[in-house]
C-alpha cells in the first residue's frame, strides 16, 4: 500500500466534523489558553514588508472587494482542511484494516452462480438480473491494496470524510471475457461481499454497509467505519477493481455491445454481433474501474506543479456541496472538479501561481461559458489510435468529459439538464461576485440552495415502477439493457428531452434530483429499483410566459403541424385566431392567476400520461401548496392579485375625479395611495359589497347603518387610505389646532363635491373623509406638507421658538409621506414581479397566525420580501408565492440581525459608497439602533418601519419560530409518505401562554380567514349576489371587537401583561405575564389598580389581583369572550 505516514508530536484536539457552513471553531472546555501580548523592538515594529506581505497585499487589492473577503475564505479553508490529528486516526484505521484484507482466506473455485461459500449473514450486494451468468470464482487475498481519490491527492475535506481504498482482485479470479454479460461485476460484487464477509467479525471494524459508487448499481461499495467514539468521524470506502490493463480498453469503445440480447431476455435469437445495440453506460462502469490508479497519479502531477491546487478543490467542492451537486448519479464531483482544474491548469487557462481564490472564479467562469453538451473536451494528449473521438462520445453521452487515457467519459452518468444546471449557477454566481453590493461569501460558499427553495416548481414521480411501462411503451429495451435493468435511468433521459420540448419557453431551466447512493447492511439484500426515493424535478419558470394558457402552434399547412398534434394529442385543435390566422392550439384551464400559475401542472401531468404512460396521480405537484392558507373566492379559487386589481382600479378611478374637482380653495398637488391593499400585499384585500340593508339599524341624526345587537357582528369593511396634498399656500395658518380645522374644512368641502358631481355616499371627520365607492371605501386623508414642521414648534418661556422633534410629527409624517411613497415603490415592484404581493401575503399570513403581526408590521414585512426580489442572491428573484415564502422564512432565521443592516434598494438608488456608509453608521451606532435594522434610500440612518418592534426577545422568538417552520415546512413538501397538512406552521403553539381568552365566533368579522375556518358560518350582512353599489347608506366601517377589545386590554394592563391575537379570524386571545410586573411593590394609593394588598410583619406591600383581572377580561369582553383559560400550572411567581 503506498502511502505517506504522518507522524504528529501534539496533536491538535478538534470537535465533531462540523459543516462548512458553520463558520466557527470550539475549543474544549478543558484546554485553558493565556495569551500574552508580543514584545516587538523598534526595528521589528517598523520593519518594511517583506515581498510576500506585498504581493497579499495587492493581490488583496486587486482580486478581492475588500480584505474580509480574503479573510473569510482563508478561515474557511481551515474549517474544511482535515487537521494532521484526523490526518493520523484515517492513517492507523487504514493499516489496520490494510493486515486484515491481506488475511482474506482462499476459498474452493465454484460456479459464479454458486453462493453456497457465503455465510448467511452476508449477502450479495447486485440485482441479479438475469438471474445466471457463466463463469467460475473463489475468494483469495487482494493483489495489492492501494489509496485513491481525493485522500491522498490531499482535495478531501469535511464534513462527511470519505476517504476511497481500491482492492484488486487477483487475476486468476478473473477470466479476460468477463466484460461479458455482467460477469465481471458480479464477480466484483462476490468478491465485495467475501471481504464482508472476512471483516465482519472483526472487532477493529465498527459499522459496515453497502452502498453504491455515484447510484451506480454495477459499482458496489463497501463502506467501513473505525469502531468507538470516532465511528461517525470519517468512512472507508472499498473499491473492488480488477487488476491494472486486464481488460483492454478499446473493448469499451461506446459503439460496442457487451451485454448480449439472447442472455439478457433469456430468447434465442438469429442477430449477429454486430447487429447488437451499443451499451455505452455498461462499457464506462467497468472501464471506470480499470482507472482510479492512473487518474490518481495524473492528478498528483498536475497538482504538484500548482501549489493553491488542494484549496481551489476544496472551494470548488464547498460551491457544489451548498447546490447539491456533488452527490448522487450524473453529479458534477469532486474527482470531476479536480479533473477540471488540471484540464485548465494543462490548457494554461488558470496559472500554476494562481490562488485558490482565482482558481475558483476560473473554474466558474469556464463552465459558465463552456458547453460540454455540445463542445466536449478531453484531457488526452496523444490518445492511441483505438480510442473514441470526441463525436463518438457525443453520439452515445449527453455530456462529455474525457479523461487522460482517451476512453473513458467521466461524465457518462450526467444529463445535459444537471449540466445546464451547473452552467446556470456558475454564471449566477459570477453575476452576484462582481456586485460589490452584495455579500459574495456568504452567497458563493455559506448559503444552501436546496431544489424546494431554489426552483419555483417543484414535482415527484412517486410510484417509479411505472417507468416499466414508460420504457416498453417507448422500445427502450436495448437502453434498459445498457442500463442493466435500471428503468429509472433508462426512462430519465425520455421524461426530460418531453418536458423539455412540453415546456419549452416557459422555463428558464429544468432540474432533476440526483439518486442517491443508497445504503444498507451487509445483511440485508441490495433494495429493488421500486425502493428507489421519488425523483424530484424542479422548474425555473419564465414569469411573462409560463402562466400562458395558450400554447400557438404551426399554421395547419405546415409540415410541423404533424409534430404538433404528435406531441399534444388530443388537446391539440384547429383555431382561428383575431389576425385571421388558423393554427394548431392547446387551450389549458385558468381563469384566475393562481390558476394561470399551475398551467406547467397541466402541461407535465398531460405529456407524461400521453408519452410515458404515467398517471395523474403518480405525479406529485407541489408548486402551489401552501397558497391554499391566502385562497379567497368560491366559484373562481384564487390568492387575492385579481381582487387586488379591482381594489386599484377603483382608487386609479377616484384619483382621476380628485384631480378634475373644481371649486376647492386651494388646488390638489398629489394624490397617493397610503393602504397595502394598493400594492398587491394586503393578505385578504377588500372585496367589493352589496349590503343587506335588513340586517342594520339607522343612526337617528346621519342615517347610517349600525349592528343590531341579537346579530352576528357585520362584515368588516376595510378603509383604503388615500391620502391627498394640497398645494401650499400663505392661506394655510401657522396654528396646529388651525390646521387641523382647515384640513376639517376640506373634507367637508370635497363631501359636498363627491356628492353633487358623482352621486357618492361621503362621511366627513375631523381626521378624514369616508367616501363609499364601488362597494369599497376609501379614507381620504387631507395633507399639507408643512404640519409636521408646525408640530415639531413651540415656543418657550422666554419667547424663543423651539424646534424639537416629537412622536406626533413622526406619527403625521409617516401617514402622509413615508407610507404612500412606500406604496407607490412597492407597487412598482408588483408591476415588475408578479408574485410579489402574493409572497408578501403568505409572509404577513404566517406572522399573523403565529401571533407576531403586532411586532412585525405590515410595512416591516413587505421591505423583507422586497429585499428577496431586489437582492435575491444567490438566487434569482422568486416566480412563485411558494419559494417565495421559503426564502422569507430563510431570511428572518438566517440573517444577522445583531451585526448587519439588511439594506432595501429599491430602484437602485444605492452605490456601493451608500452600502459602505450605512454599514459604518450602523456599526458605529449599534446600541442605539433598532435590533432590526432595515435601511432604505429615503431613510439610511435611523430604520423609520422597526423603530418601535419588534424587541430583542420578539426578534429571537421570531427567529426561532421561522427556522423550525422552515423546517418542518419544506420536509412537508418534500416528502409525500407523511400526512399533508401545511397549515400545521400557521398554527401557534399556545402552551407558552399564561391565559388563552377564547372568543365567541359570532362576533368575529374576519372568521372565515381563520388558518381553519369553522365549518358553521354565520351572515354578516352582505348578498354575494349582484353589483356592488357606491350610493346609499354609509356601511358599518372599520369595526372589528376583536381589535377594540384588545386595544381596552393594553391600555389597562400594559404593565401586567402582553397580549396576542390572530387578527385573521383568530379566536383566541393569548395573554402573557410579565414576570416583574409580579413581584411585591411597596404601597401606594396611586397604584393600587388591580393589585391587592399584602400585609408582612411591619412591611405592607401590593401584589396583583390575578383573580380580579381575569374577571376583568370577561368583563371588558361581555358579549365577546366565551371563556378564559388560566393556566395556573404555568405561572411561576
Amino acid at each position: 500500500m503506498k502511502k505517506k505516514h504522518t507522524v504528529v508530536e501534539e496533536p491538535e484536539k478538534e470537535e465533531e466534523n462540523e459543516p462548512p457552513v458553520k463558520g466557527k471553531r470550539h475549543r474544549p472546555e478543558e484546554e485553558e489558553v493565556v495569551y500574552h501580548p508580543v514584545k516587538l523592538s523598534r526595528n521589528d515594529l517598523y520593519r518594511p514588508p517583506t515581498a510576500e506581505e506585498l504581493n497579499q497585499l495587492k493581490e488583496t487589492d486587486n482580486l478581492f472587494h475588500c480584505s474580509l473577503l480574503k479573510m473569510q475564505m482563508d478561515e474557511l479553508l481551515k474549517e474544511v482542511v482535515l487537521s494532521d490529528r484526523r490526518n493520523q486516526q484515517i492513517n492507523v484505521f487504514i493499516q489496520t484494516l490494510t493486515k486484515l484484507l491481506q488475511n482474506v482466506p482462499v476459498s474452493p473455485i465454484v460456479e459464479v452462480n454458486d453462493l453456497s461459500w457465503l455465510s448467511g449473514a452476508v449477502k450479495v450486494p447486485f440485482l441479479l438480473t438475469p438471474k445466471t451468468t457463466k463463469g467460475k470464482f473463489h475468494m483469495a487475498p487482494p493483489a495489492s491494496i492501494d489509496l485513491v481519490g481525493s485522500y491522498p491527492l490531499g482535495t478531501c475535506i469535511k464534513p462527511n470524510i470519505k476517504v476511497d481504498l481500491a482492492v484488486t482482485i487477483p487475476a486468476e479470479v478473473l477470466q479476460h471475457t468477463d466484460f461479458l454479460n455482467q460477469r465481471y461485476p458480479r464477480k466484483r460484487a462476490l468478491y465485495l461481499a467475501g471481504l464482508a464477509q472476512h471483516l465482519k467479525s472483526s472487532p477493529d471494524i465498527g459499522t459496515m454497509r453497502f452502498s453504491c459508487l455515484l447510484g451506480n448499481r454495477l459499482q458496489p461499495v463497501l463502506l467501513l467505519t473505525p469502531p468507538g467514539k470516532d465511528s461517525s468521524r470519517f468512512t472507508v470506502c472499498l473499491h473492488v477493481c480488477p487488476p491494472p490493463g486486464f481488460f483492454k480498453p478499446s473493448r469499451f469503445h461506446p459503439n460496442r455491445n457487451n451485454v448480449r440480447t439472447e442472455w439478457y431476455i433469456g430468447l434465442q435469437t438469429s442477430h449477429a454481433e454486430r447487429s447488437e445495440p451499443p451499451t455505452p453506460h455498461y462499457n464506462t462502469s467497468v472501464l471506470a474501474d480499470l482507472l482510479p490508479r492512473a487518474h490518481l497519479q495524473f492528478l498528483s502531477a498536475v497538482s504538484s506543479q500548482c501549489s493553491a491546487f488542494s484549496d481551489g478543490v476544496a472551494l470548488v467542492k464547498v460551491w457544489l456541496r451548498q447546490r447539491e451537486l456533488d452527490q448522487g448519479t450524473g453529479c458534477f464531483n469532486g474527482f470531476l472538479a479536480s479533473m477540471l482544474l488540471a484540464y485548465l491548469l494543462i490548457t494554461h487557462r488558470i496559472s500554476n501561481t494562481m490562488t485558490a481564490y482565482q482558481l475558483l472564479r476560473n473554474c466558474l467562469n469556464f463552465l459558465a461559458s463552456t458547453d460540454l453538451t455540445v463542445n466536449g473536451i478531453s484531457l488526452a494528449k496523444n490518445p492511441d489510435s483505438t480510442a473514441p473521438s470526441l463525436v463518438d462520445f457525443h453520439s452515445a453521452f449527453q455530456v462529455v468529459f474525457v479523461d487522460p487515457s482517451g476512453h473513458l467519459n467521466m461524465c457518462a452518468e450526467m444529463t445535459a439538464c444537471t449540466y445546464k444546471q451547473l452552467q446556470h449557477e456558475a454564471s449566477l454566481s459570477l453575476e452576484f461576485w462582481d456586485n460589490p453590493t452584495v455579500d459574495g461569501f456568504h452567497c458563493l460558499l455559506m448559503t444552501p440552495k436546496p431544489m424546494i427553495r431554489t426552483s419555483d416548481h417543484v414535482f415527484q414521480l412517486c410510484d417509479l415502477v411505472k417507468l416499466q411501462s414508460s420504457c416498453k411503451k417507448q422500445n427502450l429495451l436495448s437502453k434498459l439493457m445498457d442500463r442493466s435493468g435500471n428503468y429509472i435511468q433508462t426512462a430519465l433521459p425520455f421524461i426530460l428531452s418531453l418536458l423539455q420540448q412540453g415546456l419549452g419557453q416557459r422555463i428558464h431551466l429544468l432540474t432533476h434530483s440526483l439518486s442517491p447512493d443508497l445504503e444498507w447492511s451487509v445483511e440485508s439484500e441490495a433494495p429493488k429499483y421500486k425502493a428507489h426515493p421519488p425523483l424530484s424535478f424542479g422548474l425555473l419558470l419564465r414569469p411573462e410566459l409560463s402562466s400562458s394558457v395558450l400554447e400557438r402552434g404551426p399554421p395547419a399547412d405546415n409540415p410541423k403541424a404533424a409534430e404538433f398534434r404528435q406531441l399534444w394529442g388530443p388537446r391539440s385543435e384547429l383555431r382561428r385566431f383575431q389576425d385571421g390566422a388558423i393554427t394548431e392550439a392547446v387551450l389549458w384551464d385558468g381563469k384566475s392567476m393562481w390558476q394561470k400559475r399551475l398551467v406547467p401542472k397541466q402541461i407535465i401531468t398531460h405529456l407524461l400520461q400521453l408519452h410515458a404512460d404515467i398517471p395523474k396521480s403518480c405525479v406529485r405537484y407541489v408548486g402551489a401548496m401552501i397558497d391554499d392558507v391566502i385562497k379567497t373566492g368560491s366559484e373562481v379559487p384564487g390568492t387575492g392579485e385579481e381582487q387586488s386589481l379591482v381594489v386599484v382600479q377603483s382608487y386609479d378611478d377616484l384619483s382621476r375625479k380628485l384631480w378634475k374637482l373644481e371649486d376647492l380653495p386651494l388646488a390638489i398637488t398629489a394624490v397617493q395611495g397610503a393602504h397595502s391593499a394598493l400594492r398587491y400585499t394586503q393578505v385578504f384585500p377588500p372585496e367589493p359589497q352589496k349590503l343587506d340593508y335588513s340586517f342594520f339599524d339607522r343612526e337617528k341624526t346621519s342615517r347610517s347603518l349600525v349592528p343590531k345587537q341579537n346579530k352576528p357582528c357585520p362584515r368588516y369593511i376595510t378603509p383604503i387610505t388615500v391620502i391627498c396634498h394640497m398645494e401650499g399656500s400663505g392661506k394655510w395658518p401657522h396654528d396646529r389646532l388651525a390646521i387641523r380645522h382647515i384640513r376639517a374644512g376640506f373634507h367637508i368641502r370635497l363631501a359636498e363635491l363627491l356628492k353633487k358631481h358623482h352621486n357618492y355616499t361621503c362621511n366627513p371627520c375631523p381626521t378624514h373623509l369616508d367616501v363609499w365607492k364601488d362597494g369599497l371605501v376609501f379614507r381620504i386623508q387631507v395633507a399639507y406638507h408643512r404640519e409636521p414642521q408646525v408640530l415639531r414648534e413651540s415656543v418657550n418661556t422666554e419667547g424663543l421658538l423651539v424646534v424639537r422633534d416629537n412622536e406626533e410629527a413622526q406619527a403625521l409624517e409617516m401617514v402622509t409621506i413615508h407610507k404612500p411613497l412606500l406604496t407607490s415603490t412597492l407597487h412598482g415592484l408588483q408591476q415588475q414581479h408578479p408574485c410579489f404581493g402574493a409572497v408578501c401575503r403568505l409572509a404577513k399570513r404566517w406572522l399573523a397566525a403565529q401571533l407576531f403581526s403586532d411586532d412585525i408590521t405590515e410595512d416591516t414585512a413587505d421591505l423583507l420580501v422586497a429585499s428577496l426580489f431586489l437582492q435575491p442572491a444567490p438566487f434569482t428573484p422568486s416566480s412563485s408565492p411558494q419559494v417565495g415564502f421559503l426564502r422569507f422564512l430563510h431570511l428572518l432565521s438566517c440573517f444577522d440581525w445583531r451585526n448587519n443592516p439588511l439594506v432595501v434598494n429599491y430602484n437602485n438608488l444605492l452605490t456601493a459608497a451608500d452600502y459602505t456608509e450605512i454599514k459604518n453608521d450602523f456599526m458605529a451606532s449599534r446600541d442605539s439602533l433598532p435590533v432590526m435594522f432595515i435601511a432604505t434610500p429615503k431613510d439610511k440612518k435611523t430604520s423609520l418601519w422597526t423603530r418601535r418592534a419588534p424587541s430583542i426577545q420578539m426578534l429571537q422568538r421570531v427567529m426561532l419560530v421561522a427556522a423550525e417552520s422552515l423546517k418542518v415546512l419544506e420536509h412537508q413538501l418534500m416528502d409525500g409518505s407523511q400526512t399533508q397538512d401545511v397549515r400545521v406552521i400557521m398554527r401557534p403553539p399556545l402552551d407558552a401562554y399564561d391565559v388563552l381568552i377564547h372568543l365567541n365566533p359570532k362576533q368575529l368579522p374576519l372568521l372565515s380567514q381563520a388558518v381553519d375556518p369553522p365549518a358553521v358560518t354565520f351572515s354578516r350582512g352582505v348578498i354575494t349576489d349582484g353589483t356592488p353599489q357606491s350610493g346609499g347608506a354609509l356601511p358599518v366601517i372599520d369595526y372589528n371587537p376583536v381589535t377594540l377589545y384588545l386595544t381596552e386590554l393594553r391600555e389597562a394592563f400594559r404593565d401586567l401583561a402582553l397580549f396576542f391575537c390572530d387578527p385573521y379570524g383568530g379566536t383566541v386571545i393569548s395573554v402573557l405575564w410579565k414576570p416583574k410586573a409580579f413581584e411585591p411593590s411597596p404601597f401606594k394609593t396611586s397604584q393600587i389598580s388591580a393589585r391587592t394588598v399584602k400585609v408582612t410583619g411591619q412591611e405592607v406591600q401590593t401584589i396583583p389581583n390575578v383573580e380580579a383581572i381575569l374577571e376583568d377580561f370577561k368583563i371588558l369582553g361581555k358579549g365577546l369572550v366565551k371563556s378564559v383559560e388560566a393556566r395556573y400550572e404555568k405561572w411561576t411567581f
